[in-house]
């Protein structure tokens, strides 16, 4: 399997993904620290313009590392997958003497790892860099976070693994519906689901939610390898 998942790095040139990561993750970092620090969210006589609950530094982080990664993933798991059906290359790796199903799990796991091990990068990184301006600025958001807790850490990597997991829902229906775009398009549907307010209740503040969307997550993921062997090429 390990030479399955580096076989699709290689293949798909996994360094132009690297690229587009490091780039997204500089923009994001520098936006959300002008965010904190600057003033942009800020109304003209300087008090925070955020709703309740979002006047938190991790709110603002929370919810565009999420939005940025979750379309990020949906868009590799496209090019990686539902593309390569299109455009027949599919074609070529369903003739190796390998099952499909495997090949499937393999181009989804690589994916899957990649902006898992981003996006953790890439939180973590934001964090530090609003951690050490808070030093010598006064931020608009409250401080919220301990980079010194293990808790921290440990939430850290709890909600990259769920953002991430949601693309394998935008998968099932890209493969369904045939579609590249479909994919994309139910990214952004999923992130208007799970970051809508309704008043100043969000489906985040359910304990349970993470850990149920995770689970349908990886249902839509054996969905999409189900009976791959008997199914013709898209």
């Amino acid at each position: 399997m390990l030479k399955l998942i580096k076989l699709e790095w290689k293949k798909n040139n996994i360094r132009k993904y690297i690229l587009g990561s490091v780039i997204m993750a500089a923009l994001l970092c520098v936006f959300l620290f002008a965010l904190a620090f600057l003033g942009i969210a800020n109304d003209p006589d300087g008090t925070l313009d955020a709703a309740p609950g979002m006047d938190v530094i991790s709110a603002p982080i929370e919810l565009f590392t999420s939005m940025v990664f979750l379309i990020h993933t949906s868009v590799m798991l496209a090019s990686f997958i539902v593309s390569a059906y299109k455009n027949k290359t599919m074609n070529l790796m369903f003739s190796y003497p390998i099952k499909r199903q495997k090949i499937l799990a393999s181009q989804m796991i690589a994916v899957w790892l990649f902006n898992f091990v981003a996006l953790i990068i890439t939180k973590f990184l934001i964090y530090l860099c609003v951690s050490v301006g808070a030093e010598y600025m006064q931020p608009s958001f409250a401080i919220d976070f301990n980079l010194g807790s293990l808790t921290f850490y440990i939430q850290l990597i709890l909600k990259a693994f769920v953002v991430v997991s949601m693309s394998f829902i935008a998968l099932f229906v890209g493969m369904a519906m045939k579609s590249s775009k479909a994919t994309i398009v139910t990214s952004f549907l999923l992130i208007f689901l799970t970051q809508a307010n309704v008043g100043d209740i969000t489906m985040q503040d359910s304990a349970a939610f993470p850990i149920v969307l995770t689970a349908i997550s990886f249902a839509f993921a054996v969905l999409s390898i189900y009976n791959v062997e008997k199914k013709d090429l898209l």
